[in-house]
This record gives structure tokens, C-alpha cells and sequence, in this order.
């Protein structure tokens, strides 16, 4: 028997089990859209009420602000998280990341479901198709050699900056782990989101993105505590050695499988793989630069609290406008142009709008919802002061950084429903994150 047998066996078998999971999603999420049916409709009859840029408008603030209240809670449990964090050196650097590389799988998920539906190839009432199948396996495939990598890349940075952390075993089991329990629940989510603001007036790209990225921030830090609890019963025994080397193996066999996969399936792969991995590294980046202004976190938890709601609104702003652009690429109302058309001015300044308004909003609820916990808050004044001049100063990198990934990876054959969200998002996460931590340190007179 030749060698290569057990490890196609294996592969076929994961392929299988694949097939299996995805048909089991689409039925719960298929059960699911009629539970859900009531607040769409309401919501999308309000929606025929606002003329088309006052339409727009109203859709993107009411999912970004749903967005906030989610990222809220993401921040309201990272801000009782810095016993954990002091526990297990080194997490933080973990923690952007993975918040991240949940919203960029998922959010592109949202994107290709959204631009399929704007198309004709996909029905929104989940009736049977390769295409919707092979982009659930997709994402299951994704999050399992990301979470790997994400690892490997919180380590490394420990190891380069010479900051304490733990074993590069640790990081695997939270970080796989963690995407698994958040995966199993944004799945079916992402669909739903989909599907039913698709059904009932809205765009798609407008909400599906921020509210699917949102949702990931939602599932993420409570997946990564439960995962963290789950290694603390079995670190350094047998057990955690064990499931780290199976955590490995069915990466890599994953990734093998897809690569190999239908079209759509290893178009997918390909395309989406080296974007995931330079988002990575650089929402790894974006953990870094927060653990290294670590103790004026510390001096002020409210900050923490302040930190998600941040990041995921400018990721947010970046989804919007990416996935704006991507599906009018597609069916042509906007050009290939590295000169931004008309209908793109157009975009950018909604995107403006909502970035004028949505940034002092999450100042307010990061310091309210401070006061709430008991948590000494930085003031009001500063924590408004603090999220806005950061925004405005990030707005103008949202814009140029939407712009050309849509625009190149589009002119080089590209889908930039593959791209734009997950490398827009990351690339913004450091760069959202070195912005606020300046701010923070102006306005409060800190220094590192």
C-alpha cells in the first residue's frame, strides 16, 4: 500500500465530513429564517422610506450602530479580562487578531453570498447549490489553518520583541479552539444576516459586513475565554500535546483538501489564503502595539472597553465601502480606474458621513458603559475627544485604502470580494490602533 493512500483517504473523508457540516448549516440556517422573518420586514419597510442616499446612510448608521452596541460587550469583556491577561503573558497580542480574522473570514463570506445574490447565482431561499456549499466548506477551511497561523504569528512577535508569553502550544489550542466555538456560531449567522437583508430591502453591503464583523467580535472573546479555560485544565499534560499535533495534522490536511477542491472551492482557497496570512500578521501587528502601551491600559481599563469598539467601527467603515465597491465592480457602474469615478466619490463621501457621526457616538458608550461596570473612566470629554480625533485622522486611510485594493485586485482578475475586507480590515487594525494609543497618550499625557 502506497503511503499516499491513508493521507488521501483522510483528506476524502475530511472532504465528506465537510459536506456534511455545510448541508447541516444551511438547513439550521434555512429553519432559522422563518423565526426571523418579523424584524426584517419591519426594518425593511422603513427603509423604502428614506430617499437613495438618505437610504444608504440610514442602513450603514443602524447596522454600525448595532455593530457598536456588539463591539461594546466585546469590549465590556476584554475589560474584565486583565487578571487572564496577566495570567497568560503574551494573549493580548493573540486577541486583535483573532477578533479580526473571524470578521475577515466571515465578512468575505457575507461580501461573495451579498455580490452572488446582486448577480442572479444565488437564491435567497437556500435551495440547493454547489456555490453556497463550497463557500461554507471554504470558511470552515480557513478558520481552522488561519487559527493555526495566527498562532505561530503571536509567538513569533513574543519571540522577535522579547516580550514573556507563553508556549507556542498554548497559543495553538486557544487560538484553534476559539475559532471553532466562534465559527460554529457565525456560520448559520453570516448566512442569515445575508439572506434576510437581501429578502427584505436592504443591501447587503451596507449591512452584512459590519453586522457579521460585529457578530464575530460578539462570538470571539467569550470562544477565546472558553477556550483558555479548557487550557487550563489540561496544559502541559499529555492531552494538550496530543490535541495540538491532531490540531495540526487536520490543518494542514484542510488546506490540502481545498487547494484540491472544486473551482469555486480552490479559487477561493488561493485567492483568499495569502490575504489571510499578510492579515494575520498584520492584526498580530495590531496586538503588539496594544501590548506594548500595556501598562497605560492598565492604569486605565476604561481604555479597554474603548479598544473594540474602535477597531471593529473603522473595520467596519472599511467592509462597507469595500463591499460597495466590489459589487459595483461586478455588475459595471463603476470603472477600473485608479481615478476614483463619480459613482466612487459618491461612496466616499457616505462612508465620511457615517465616520463623522459613528466616532463620537462609541466615545459616549465606551464611557457610559465604563460607568456602568464600576471601572474609573477616563472622562468624558477625553473619551469622546480620544475616539474622534482618531477617526477623523483614520477616515482618509479608509478611503485610499478601499479604493485601490477594490481597484487593483479587480484590474489583476482578482475577486474583491476575497481581498478587500480581510486586507482593508487588517491593514487598518494597526494603524487604528497606533492612532488611538497616540491619542491616548496626547490627550492624557502618558508615555511609554
Amino acid at each position: 500500500m502506497k503511503w499516499t493512500d491513508p493521507v488521501k483517504k483522510t483528506g476524502d473523508l475530511i472532504l465528506i465530513l465537510l459536506n456534511l457540516l455545510a448541508r447541516i448549516v444551511i438547513i439550521v440556517s434555512k429553519r432559522s429564517l422563518k423565526a426571523l422573518s418579523i424584524p426584517f420586514i419591519i426594518s425593511g419597510k422603513i427603509s423604502h422610506f428614506f430617499r437613495d442616499v438618505s437610504r444608504t446612510l440610514g442602513e450603514g448608521f443602524i447596522a454600525l450602530f448595532i455593530c457598536a452596541i456588539g463591539d461594546l460587550i466585546a469590549g465590556i469583556l476584554l475589560s474584565s479580562m486583565t487578571e487572564t491577561l496577566m495570567l497568560l503573558p503574551g494573549l493580548l497580542i493573540l486577541i486583535p487578531g483573532a477578533i479580526g480574522m473571524r470578521g475577515n473570514i466571515f465578512g468575505a463570506l457575507g461580501s461573495r453570498l451579498g455580490s452572488n445574490l446582486h448577480i442572479g447565482i444565488l437564491s435567497p431561499e437556500l435551495k440547493k447549490s454547489t456555490i453556497l456549499t463550497q463557500n461554507i466548506i471554504s470558511a470552515m477551511i480557513l478558520t481552522f489553518i488561519m487559527s493555526i497561523f495566527l498562532a505561530v504569528m503571536a509567538k513569533g512577535f513574543s519571540m522577535v520583541l522579547g516580550y514573556e508569553s507563553i508556549s507556542l502550544m498554548d497559543f495553538t489550542i486557544i487560538s484553534v479552539l476559539g475559532g471553532i466555538f466562534s465559527g460554529a456560531l457565525l456560520l448559520p449567522a453570516t448566512i442569515l444576516i445575508t439572506i434576510k437583508s437581501y429578502e427584505n430591502g436592504w443591501d447587503p453591503d451596507n449591512v452584512t459586513t459590519p453586522l457579521i464583523a460585529a457578530t464575530g467580535d460578539l462570538f470571539t472573546l467569550p470562544s477565546i475565554l472558553l477556550a483558555v479555560q479548557i487550557l487550563l485544565w489540561i496544559r502541559n499534560g499529555f492531552l494538550e500535546t496530543i490535541l495540538f499535533i491532531v490540531f495540526i495534522i487536520i490543518g494542514i490536511i484542510s488546506f490540502i483538501v481545498g487547494i484540491r477542491g472544486e473551482n469555486n472551492l480552490k479559487k477561493i482557497i488561493k485567492h483568499s489564503t495569502p490575504v489571510l496570512f499578510l492579515s494575520s500578521i498584520l492584526g498580530t501587528t495590531a496586538g503588539t502595539i496594544l501590548n506594548s502601551s500595556f501598562s497605560v491600559i492598565l492604569n486605565n481599563p476604561s481604555i479597554l472597553a474603548l479598544v473594540p469598539l474602535f477597531s471593529g467601527e473603522s473595520g467596519d467603515l472599511v467592509s462597507i465601502l469595500g463591499a460597495r465597491l466590489a459589487s459595483r465592480l461586478h455588475i459595471g457602474s463603476i470603472k477600473a480606474s485608479l481615478w476614483p469615478s463619480e459613482e466612487a466619490l459618491r461612496n466616499f463621501g457616505i462612508i465620511i458621513i457615517l465616520a463623522i457621526i459613528i466616532y463620537p457616538t462609541i466615545g459616549l458608550l465606551a464611557h457610559f458603559a465604563s460607568i456602568l461596570l464600576g471601572v474609573t473612566s477616563v472622562g468624558i470629554e477625553n473619551m469622546v475627544l480620544i475616539s474622534t480625533l482618531a477617526g477623523l485622522l483614520l477616515t482618509p486611510f479608509i478611503l485610499i485604502i478601499a479604493f485601490f485594493l477594490s481597484i487593483i485586485t479587480y484590474k489583476r482578475g482578482l475577486d474583491p470580494d476575497n481581498v478587500v475586507i480581510p486586507l482593508g480590515t487588517s491593514l487598518t487594525d494597526p494603524v487604528a490602533n497606533t492612532f488611538l494609543v497616540i491619542m491616548v497618550i496626547s490627550i492624557l499625557g502618558y508615555t511609554l
